[in-house]
């Protein structure tokens, strides 16, 4: 039994729930990411760069034949070389890399803004001017 009871404290610590729900979240933002990559940016990129689809972009590794399309050469079994589908993908690291940073400097923002309370002002003492002149007064009545 301890080592179900030890799991249980486990599994329901804090951390690990935290890590479960980023987790979850993580995969959604990923599927939106990837639609934001081939449904938004990549048509746009293809139009500016005359219609070049990326996902298409390829070299063939294995013999002369030339093929139209990815999908068919990988069908025929031809070993290729898809920098295509590695542009896209590196395209889908550096949003996300970008999302997150965002995310991680306003949540660093906020933090910053908590841990710093604003310190009541301390009354201003006399300066040292001051101070020197009180000293030669009280000297001078002595």
């Amino acid at each position: 039994m301890g080592f179900i009871k030890e799991f249980k404290e486990f599994a329901m610590k804090g951390n690990v729930m935290d890590m479960a729900v980023g987790v979850i979240i993580g995969g959604a933002f990923g599927k939106i990411v990837t639609s934001l990559v081939n449904d938004v940016l990549m048509p746009v990129i293809s139009l500016a760069t005359g219609g070049i689809d990326f996902t298409n972009l390829f070299v063939n590794l294995s013999d002369d034949k030339s093929y139209a399309t990815l999908a068919a050469a990988q069908e025929a079994g031809a070993s290729v070389f898809a920098y295509g589908q590695f542009v896209q993908n590196v395209i889908d690291f550096l949003i996300v890399a970008f999302c997150i940073f965002m995310m991680l400097k306003g949540i660093n923002k906020l933090n910053r803004k908590k841990e710093e309370p604003a310190a009541p002002e301390e009354p201003k003492g006399p300066t040292q001017e001051e101070l020197l002149a009180e000293i030669r007064d009280l000297l001078k009545k002595q």
